[in-house]
């Protein structure tokens, strides 16, 4: 027998060899099929408490969603289209549409997002506000659990802070599992895998490129048709100024294409209006565009944001730090689809292009002011538009009395009130000390005023609210008009025992 030598490196890579195929044909199976079985147990269980059930096509393999969101005839339409304009060769144009399909279909996990999302989306929620649900349903009574539960429902929100996500997955994950657009900004390692993960898949919100436009038509339409429980911000990004920004229709218009009155499957939107009493990126959003009007870069978004949470764990440590006031979301009057259509008397697939765009023109506002119509008056809203209302300066008393005078008058037209533990005087010294608190309003003499370098924080919340008064369109106007009537930077420190006093009430609103 003649022994053979071989060098040391050549073993090792024999033996990992070896390694890996013995892990992948004995080992890694039965550990797939062990969490394969978890997760089918998950889903069985949750489908029988959610109001609507997960969808076969959330729990289909990815693989087999991206191939077959590749092959689809209006896919291979668009990419013939592509072959003849640019001279591409097909193979060329189809790589570019499974990058686009690898790129939007998400990898839904159900034990992931009932077990681990959930989980975290309720303790970060509770940890940062006071959550609470204002209205559960419409003017009719109508609840999630009323709507037929074959239906495709969508949830249409308006989009004041990233928080969204978190909080409306939080409170909806007793009865559905919600899947999201998310833009780009999202796209980054190790976020990217947990968000698909947790059943929501990627857009380019400004793409012009018609062979990606349609992959997402394709792919929007398909979990339409199948029944996927989605949730839309109509907005297409965040408010700068605090508010409802006019509909970017492109979601909501590859949504209705495919619905047809007569099928088996509803779809019905349910608006939903969300508000906080500080928003987590507030002066970010207000500073976000330089002074020549130019966006700022990715840096100073990353750079701001780890300056605020930094600053946030040191009022942890030192111990002065509370909950950010209340967040409250209002569920409104879901619209059906069909209903709306027969309303209407209008088939859209019976509609020439410029007549689809207007119709879905008309349906995207018609939910984005339902959506207004349940946009929660909270408590730092409400005191901020009382503020802005006066420059020369008001009594506590003063803002007391015409913020229960706005509220009647509010509520006589409808709007949606929360009032912490149903006690208005409670919930307008709150708001006040809440602005207080962050040096948008100072005391001099006994008079609150706006702070000068903070108007536009009042502005800001002001204008989460100012669609329900009458008259109102925003309160830009306000910041150089009244200056001379609102405290300067200098003045606000002449007042520190003011400010000292409006601290050590702090722990008052923090965690009650």
């Amino acid at each position: 027998m003649t022994a053979i030598s071989v060098p040391l490196w050549l073993l090792v890579a024999l033996a990992v060899l070896a390694a890996i195929s013995l892990l992948d044909r004995l080992l890694l199976p039965s550990v797939r099929w062990f969490f394969r079985r978890r997760v089918n147990r998950v889903v069985d269980e949750i489908n029988t408490r959610l109001d609507l059930k997960i969808q076969p096509l959330k729990l289909t393999k990815r693989e087999v969603l991206i191939d077959r969101l590749t092959f689809d005839p209006q896919v291979l339409e668009a990419v013939d289209g592509q072959m003849r304009e640019q001279g591409l060769p097909r193979e060329v144009v189809m790589e570019e549409v499974k990058k686009y399909a690898r790129e939007i279909v998400p990898a839904f996990n159900a034990y992931l997002y009932f077990r681990v999302g959930t989980w975290l989306a309720r303790r970060l929620s509770t940890l940062l506000y006071r959550v609470r649900v204002g209205v559960k349903n419409g003017a009719s009574g109508t609840t999630l659990s009323d709507v037929d539960s074959n239906a495709t429902v969508v949830f249409v929100m308006n989009h004041r802070s990233n928080m969204d996500y978190v909080l409306v997955a939080y409170l909806a994950a007793t009865s559905t599992a919600l899947s999201y657009a998310v833009g780009e900004w999202a796209r980054v390692w190790p976020l990217q895998a947990l968000i698909r993960s947790l059943g929501a898949y990627f857009i380019r919100r400004n793409s012009k490129n018609p062979l990606y436009r349609k992959v997402l038509e394709r792919y929007v339409a398909m979990a339409t048709k199948a029944g996927v429980t989605q949730a839309v911000y109509p907005e297409g990004g965040l408010s700068r100024d605090g508010k409802i920004r006019p509909p970017r229709l492109g979601l909501l218009s590859y949504m209705v294409k495919g619905f047809e009155p007569q099928d088996e499957r509803d779809l019905v939107f349910i608006p939903v209006g969300l508000n906080y009493d500080r928003v987590l990126e507030d002066r970010s959003l207000l500073i976000d565009k330089k002074k020549d009007d130019t966006p700022r870069g990715t840096w100073f978004a990353v750079r701001t944001t780890l300056s605020f949470i930094g600053h946030q764990v040191a009022l942890m440590l030192r111990g002065k730090w509370f909950r950010f006031g209340y967040a409250c979301v209002n569920f409104g009057e879901p619209v059906s689809m069909r209903a709306y259509l027969k309303t209407m008397d209008v088939n859209p697939q019976a509609l020439t292009d410029e007549e689809y765009r207007d119709f879905v023109e008309r349906l995207g506002e018609t939910l984005l002011d339902r959506v207004g119509a349940v946009v929660p008056i909270l408590p730092v809203s409400l005191v901020s538009t009382v503020v802005l209302q006066d420059g020369e300066g008001l009594s506590e008393f003063e803002i007391k009395v015409r913020s229960h005078a706005l509220l009647e008058d509010l509520e006589k037209k409808g709007a949606k009130l929360y009032v912490p533990r149903s006690d208005r005087e409670y919930a307008i010294t709150v708001g006040l000390r809440m602005l207080m608190l962050r040096k948008a309003v100072t005391v001099q003499d006994g008079l609150h005023r706006a702070v000068a370098e903070n108007a536009g924080l009042l502005k800001y919340y002001a204008n989460a609210i100012v669609h329900l008064i009458d008259g109102g369109n925003d309160w830009n106007h306000v910041a150089e008009g009244a200056a001379p009537r609102v405290v300067s930077g200098a003045t606000q420190r002449s007042g520190f025992a003011v400010t000292d006093t409006a601290t050590s009430l702090s722990a008052q609103i923090g965690d009650e």
